[in-house]
């Protein structure tokens, strides 16, 4: 997303400023693609190449600046000095997601790891955080529910955090469902809670639900071999069943944002043009 969601403002300059120096180190001209990662404020950088990525037109439209255009000119023997461009931040955020093939491809498992899987992006637009987000959701099929029931599934160290999502989901008004060991840990925390099967304790367990049409989204996050090959028809059921789906507490909480927006109103659509004030 840009302007970042997440980062803290000076993680995002220290980037900035680590970005300039490996360009002017390496000698670049034209376009560089670095892969950050960011560990409790710590910046380490995992990759720099001296080309294009499909991240590219992303930045492009979120930031009104050329950027293809500029670089092949830079590259063809331009100075940077020729262009008018701007870092100022806009009053609008951008959001990309990616779009992955898996409902093609039968017995494909959904968690993601460090390959590349997408086979495409799409970007939402909107003045905050949670309408982009939205938007980006519509975007790429994946229909956030109005109502209905919530499944939650979440490995230990994400049952603190799942609480507050779940808690709010249930002030929303959404029925809460979940697996022994999150049950137990959400009803415990007050949050009322329908117990359902894992699949390998046997019918009615949570996909003979889902095909039943009764539930409408899926929170699961899982670690460890054994953990992801059991829960693996959890989420080939999902997928299968066209449910919504976020394996990661981040993706959990922004989707608990989108929903929040969802309901307080319509989306409305601008020209992408509009939300540059004639730069385009």
């Amino acid at each position: 997303m840009l302007p970042p969601h997440s980062l803290p403002k000076n993680v995002v300059e220290q980037i900035s400023s680590q970005t300039e120096q490996l360009a002017l180190a390496l000698d670049v001209k034209g376009l560089m693609n670095v892969q950050f990662a960011v560990q409790n404020g710590e910046i380490f950088v995992l990759e720099v190449n001296p080309r294009a990525s499909r991240t590219v037109p992303f930045v492009a439209k979120a930031t009104g600046v050329a950027v293809a255009k500029i670089a092949a000119q830079v590259m063809a023997g331009a100075s940077l000095d020729d262009f008018e461009m701007t870092t100022a931040p806009h009053k609008h955020i951008a959001v990309k997601e990616a779009v992955f093939p898996f409902a093609r491809f039968p017995g494909v498992d959904i968690v993601l790891g460090p390959e590349m899987r997408s086979t495409g992006e799409v970007m939402g637009i909107d003045s905050s955080f949670d309408r982009a987000f939205l938007k980006a959701q519509i975007a790429c099929n994946a229909d956030l529910p109005e109502s209905g029931t919530i499944f939650i599934s979440v490995r230990d160290h994400d049952k603190p955090a799942i609480a507050k999502i779940a808690r709010d989901l249930d002030h929303l008004g959404y029925r809460v469902l979940a697996t022994g060991g999150t049950a137990k840990h959400l009803n415990e925390a007050g949050i009322p809670t329908v117990t359902v099967n894992k699949v390998h304790q046997g019918s009615p367990h949570v996909v003979d639900a889902m095909i039943a049409g009764d539930v409408q989204l899926v929170i699961n996050t899982t670690e460890g071999r054994k953990a992801i090959a059991d829960s693996f028809a959890l989420r080939r059921g999902a997928l299968q069943c066209a449910i919504p789906y976020y394996t990661t507490v981040n993706g959990a909480v922004a989707a608990l944002a989108a929903i929040k927006a969802m309901s307080k109103g319509p989306l409305e659509v601008a020209p992408l043009q509009s939300y540059f004030k004639g730069v385009f």
